[in-house]
Formats: structure tokens, sequence, C-alpha cells
């Protein structure tokens, strides 16, 4: 007996039984007694069992399952800490993710979210699985790693975990040349609500992916979706929370004066401006915000109170925005009265 040997081996069919997928790990198989030599023979050509990855068993000799092939890619990838045991879908430590230090991420992670511009699950040659950068692993069959300096928090509502959004939309484009296809990802990300211009834009900039031209061009066909959804929304809060109307995407300039900046909603009578906050972060972005903030100091200065507001704020919680807003205008009666400034469409 060697000390791989186990001393009550558990049947087999416990390893595929309750409606897991037929797929587990030759760690696990020693784990219950079946040795080295039975899981190749096993392996065997025309054998009951096949090899899909390194270290991971296909329990029955027909096509894997699009759940099979993921939770393959996940048991090769992810590792126990401590153990050097690979992990297993719904492991028994209580509040364990199941398969620590490897997520779902690229185009089969968008898939899982919902996307209908990615291809389905079963026509994706490799799986994107996302690991921490120290990781000794390599890219194998349909396995293909992507490495990270810090691990996002996983979500899990697929059934297996999987990259955020905005990080899988990431290392998706990584991989794409085709204009098109890149645009197309981009929009269905804002326009299907799955998250922010701005998120996508911080992990494209992380990614160092924005000096790709191809990139650029959608990512500026983003920020236009992104800010046109904004206005609408910002439009909407106006009108259902009965604000006065302003009026509407205007430029300021001091009479005889030099320009002051454009505002997407100005109340004249009140001295109150609303901008969109919609900033992306990129390379230049500190730049941006010291122009913002020059602007905004230049209009208090003169008597006008400036309130910006995001777009995720208008989505996430227009009651509070439109409090703010109505709060400000109400306060103007015990400000001092503003410059006169002029006030021209833009």
């Amino acid at each position: 007996m060697t000390h791989n040997t186990p001393l009550s081996p558990r049947p087999l069919h416990d390893l595929s039984g309750g409606g897991r997928p037929r797929v587990t790990t030759t760690a696990r198989l020693r784990s219950h007694g079946v040795s080295t030599a039975e899981t190749n023979e096993q392996c065997r050509t025309g054998g009951p069992w096949q090899q899909l990855l390194p270290g991971v068993v296909l329990l029955h000799p027909g096509p894997p399952t699009s759940e099979e092939r993921l939770h393959a890619v996940l048991m090769y990838a992810a590792r126990e800490r401590g153990t050097g045991v690979p992990a297993q879908p719904g492991g028994s430590r209580p509040h364990a993710p199941a398969y620590p230090e490897a997520m779902i991420t690229g185009l089969a992670a968008l898939t899982l979210h919902g996307f209908s511009s990615t291809p389905p699950l079963p026509s994706l040659d490799t799986i994107d699985v996302l690991v921490p950068r120290p990781r000794r692993l390599r890219s194998t069959g349909c396995a293909r790693i992507v490495r990270t300096p810090v691990m996002p928090d996983p979500e899990h509502d697929t059934g297996v975990p999987v990259a955020p959004v905005a990080r899988a939309l990431a290392d998706a484009v990584a991989e794409l040349a085709d204009a098109g296809t890149v645009r197309l990802l981009l929009t269905e990300a804002v326009r299907g609500g799955h998250c922010d211009p701005a998120a996508v834009v911080r992990e494209l900039n992380q990614a160092r992916l924005l000096s790709r031209p191809h990139v650029v061009d959608a990512v500026d066909s983003l920020l236009a979706e992104g800010r046109a959804r904004a206005e609408d929304r910002l439009y909407r809060m106006v009108r259902e929370y009965g604000l006065p109307d302003p009026v509407w995407n205007v430029d300021l300039r001091l009479p005889g004066g030099p320009y002051l900046g454009g505002l997407d909603a100005y109340w004249p009578d009140q001295a109150v401006a609303v901008e969109l906050d919609t900033r992306a972060p990129r390379q230049d972005d500190d730049a941006l915000w010291s122009e913002y903030a020059r602007k905004r100091e230049h209009l208090e200065r003169l008597g006008i109170t400036v309130v910006y507001i995001t777009p995720r704020k208008l989505r996430d919680c227009p009651e509070q925005q439109a409090t703010v807003l109505r709060t400000a205008l109400m306060a103007s009666a015990d400000r001092e009265p503003a410059a006169y400034v002029g006030v021209l469409p833009r």
C-alpha cells in the first residue's frame, strides 16, 4: 500500500450522480481508489472514458456537453489552496468557492451572461478561463488560459464562476480583430443594460487595448451610445419627478466675453446647471477632470450652481438625483443673484 492508496474507496457512481456533469479529475479518481494505470486503460481509444484535458477525465465515450466542457476547463485551471488537488463542482467545504482562482471569461462568459451577439457555447473551439498571473498553466485543448494580476469577484448566476461582463468583454476584445464584431459586442453591453460604458472602457484601458484603432472606434460609438441613453434618462427624470423645465443642451458665454462651456440642462432663473459626467477612464482622464474642475469653479464664481450627475446614478436612483436638483433650485432664492450670462443653443 502506498500513501496514494485510499483506506476506503468510494464507488465511482458518486462522481457523476445527482445530475452532476460526468467529468472529474484524475486526482479525484485516485481518491476513489482508481489508479493512474486503470484510468489510462479506461481512456484508451474506444474505451468508456476520455481524457479531455491534462488531469481531467470525461466519464462517458460520447462528445462532451457544453456544461461538461465548462467544468472541464475550470477543473483544469482551478486548484484547491494548499492541497494541490483540482477543485470539483459544488465543493463539500461550506462557503468555499467550487473553483478557486479560476472563472470563465471572454466570449463564453458573455454567452453565459445572455449576450445574443456571441456564438453559442457548442460552436466555441476554445473556452477562456481567467487565472491569477503567477499560476503555472498553459493553454491546451479547449482551454485558453487568460492571466490577470488581480482576480475580479466572479458571478455565479449560471452555475459556474463567470467573470463580470466588463472584464469578460475586455478579454474577448483582446482576441478579436474585426471592428464590426467589437462594436457589436460593446454596443450590446450598453444597450442590453449589462454594464456602464465607463466600466467597459476602464477594463479596456487596463488591458491596454485602447491603442488599437478598431477598438478606439468602437469605444467612441459606445460612449456616444451611453451619452444618448443618459440624456434620455435625464429628460425622463425631469418630467416624471415634476421638476421645472430647463433649457436643454446650451452653451454659456459672458456678454462680449469668453465662452464658459456647454451644459446638458440649465435653469436661467435659478442659475442651476446640470452636466452629465460621462467621463471614461482613459490615459488623459486626469487632464479631462482638471478641465471639468476649472469649468465648475469658473461657473460657481459667477454664482451658478453646477450639479454633476453620472449615468449610473440616473439609472439606479433617479428619485435621489431629482431631490438633489430640486434642493439646488429651491436654495437659489437664498443666494446672491448670479452674474448675467448669455445662453445659446448648442
